[in-house]
């Protein structure tokens, strides 16, 4: 990261040096006050990608998780484009692509008939130029309109409003993808251009109704209150997105009128950053849960999405920086995971650590309970000099639950596998670390785990003990 300019909870998602290739700095939406990139303590600034090398030196460790395959992306045009989230549906994996050599790396499909062997079958979303496209979403779709797999892809200027780049913009892309091998183009969710895009996002249906739940950051605080970051689409026509509704923080008590779409004065007499960085649902579309940084993962009914109900949020100690990243479900819905990326670890009134895992008991949802806190051997190994901190290494990014089993992407961590059958108890019970690990995102799949690694590629790893025995 420059020390020449240091850059305040920019829109999202990674900043490492990667491992194949090191792209110079890039940093495509500091937060700007006044028309001036603030100079700030950076807590969340994924976006600038660090030429430092990292600060840990990872070593192989295939217990419980077994490599199958490792592939890298094919090239496009000549450019190596490096890996941002992945997704699995009906056998195929879906590879979002983030910034380095330019962006415009689309979404990578690849074949898992032999997970041993995968094989890039398809590239799509790349058509908006001066973009990325980090994540997607696929889903079996049936309305009046369409019928088939319907795949939403985020979109994000490289370049946030840029006289210069009239034809970039962001938003959401939808296409069929009922035919992984050649992927239609059906419509786009377009925002404003003073918002840097949609940075991640989740699709669900309600009966024969499609909704798609898109996170745009600092939208609120870019179009003055016009726009907010967290809003609801209705895309059972995707060729016609509906807007539904959008979330203000101003409707919560805690929140001041004089809430600017950022800054939130909070309770504990903190200034805290406010934004939505990601969302899910749970499995029927009723309940969607908005990551919303410091004001912790917020929790809606959204059984009527054109009028949600809030329900209830999490909370963080006042030592604790907030830093709801992603979250994910367990236990039948009852329990919520939340992941909190930090890559400061060091700020003058909290706590001195990276970012780790909060359990939940959200079986009453107006009233979330603490359960555990779950930690690893990364969480306070801070370097004695700022400049060892410019990395995203050793911060915990996104959760995936499967049965009683979570599995957590870490960066330079790797893969940590998590047993969560006794949520107020969770215990490290496997780890995968490759060599020059970059982990951004994993998805379990059947029988087996992916994990999108941001400069090797795609990783397939089976849940084993790595003695070549098939998956059970």
């Amino acid at each position: 990261m420059s020390k020449k300019k240091v850059f305040l909870h920019s829109t999202l998602a990674s900043a490492l040096a990667f491992s194949l290739f090191a792209p110079g700095v890039l940093a495509h939406d500091a937060l700007e006050v006044d028309g001036i990139s603030k100079e700030r303590e950076t807590i969340f600034d994924h976006d600038a990608v660090s030429t430092m090398p990292y600060s840990m030196t990872s070593k192989k460790n295939l217990k419980f998780l077994h490599q199958a395959a490792s592939v890298q992306l094919n090239e496009v045009n000549g450019i190596q484009n490096n890996t941002a989230d992945v997704y699995a549906h009906k056998g195929f994996a879906y590879l979002g692509t983030h910034t380095a050599n330019g962006g415009n790396g689309g979404v990578r499909i690849f074949d898992l008939k032999d997970p041993s062997n995968p094989v890039e079958i398809a590239v799509f979303a790349q058509d908006i130029p001066h973009t990325w496209q980090e994540k997607v979403i696929v889903k079996t779709v049936n309305t009046p309109h369409f019928k088939g797999e319907l795949a939403v892809v985020s979109v994000q200027q490289t370049s946030r409003n840029n006289a210069n780049r009239p034809n970039s913009k962001g938003g959401v892309l939808l296409y069929d993808v009922t035919n992984p091998y050649e992927p239609t183009k059906l419509g786009f969710y377009e925002l404003d251009r003073r918002i840097t895009g949609t940075h991640e996002l989740y699709l669900t249906t309600q009966g024969n109704r499609a909704l798609l739940l898109a996170s745009n950051p600092y939208a609120d605080y870019y179009t003055h209150g016009v726009h907010k970051d967290f809003q609801i689409i209705d895309v059972s026509d995707p060729a016609n997105p509906e807007f539904l509704w959008q979330f203000d923080p101003r409707i919560l008590p805690e929140v001041s009128d004089d809430f600017n779409g950022y800054h939130w004065a909070s309770p504990d007499g903190k200034t805290r950053p406010v934004f939505n960085h990601s969302v899910i649902t749970n499995n029927n579309g009723r309940y969607a849960y908005v990551s919303m940084w410091d004001l912790g993962t917020v929790i809606f009914d959204i059984k009527d999405p054109e009028n949600p109900v809030y329900l209830g949020r999490t909370e963080f100690a006042d030592y604790q920086k907030g830093a709801a990243h992603s979250a994910a479900l367990a236990k039948g819905g009852n329990v919520l995971i939340e992941t909190r990326e930090i890559a400061n670890p060091v700020g003058v009134g909290y706590e001195s650590a990276y970012g780790y895992t909060r359990i939940f008991d959200i079986s009453d949802k107006t009233n979330p309970q603490l359960l555990s806190e779950f930690k690893t051997d990364l969480t306070y190994d801070i370097p004695p000099t700022a400049e060892g901190r410019t990395t995203f290494a050793k911060t915990v990014h996104d959760p995936k639950v499967h049965g009683n089993t979570l599995y957590l992407s870490y960066y330079s961590g790797g893969v940590i596998s998590v047993d969560i059958t006794d949520p107020s108890n969770p215990v490290e019970i496997g780890r995968y670390t490759p060599e020059n690990s970059d982990i951004w995102g994993v998805f379990v799949d059947r029988n087996y785990v992916l994990a999108s690694d941001m400069g090797q590629g795609l990783k397939v790893l089976l849940k084993n003990n790595g003695n070549g025995n098939k998956p059970n």
